[in-house]
């Protein structure tokens, strides 16, 4: 299935902010690269080493999904072959809040889940 990169600003559903939102980072892998990436993993190879087992086609579109959005930003660490790291931005870093409350909400309603990190 082939997503199509929306104009940063622009909701799909609806103008509500949870739905305008959620077309952003609502799918299910997302806001575990956002995690990931407040756990210190950097580089495309690190974010494969998540428990989850992200397919690699679905990790380089949804970090170009984030770039797109100003959520993470890209620094070449090498270039032959050009290796790109990421980072997560002013913008990112926001997100904190939202993961901490679903490490909350989790550790509260979801019997075995444990935190794997603290953003």
């Amino acid at each position: 299935m082939s997503h199509q990169h929306d104009a940063p600003g622009e909701c799909k559903r609806s103008m509500c902010p949870v739905a305008c939102t959620l077309d952003i980072i609502g799918d299910k892998w997302t806001l575990l690269l956002v995690r990931d990436l407040f756990a210190g993993k950097k580089i495309f190879s690190e974010f494969q080493s998540s428990p989850e087992n992200i397919p690699t086609n679905i990790l380089s579109d949804r970090l170009k999904r984030l770039l797109a959005h100003g959520i993470v930003e890209k620094n070449a660490y090498q270039t032959h072959p050009v290796r790109y790291e990421y980072a997560l931005t002013a913008k990112g870093k926001d997100l904190g809040a939202v993961l901490n409350a679903m490490v909350q909400w989790g550790e509260r309603h979801v019997p075995g889940s444990k935190a794997l990190m603290q953003p």
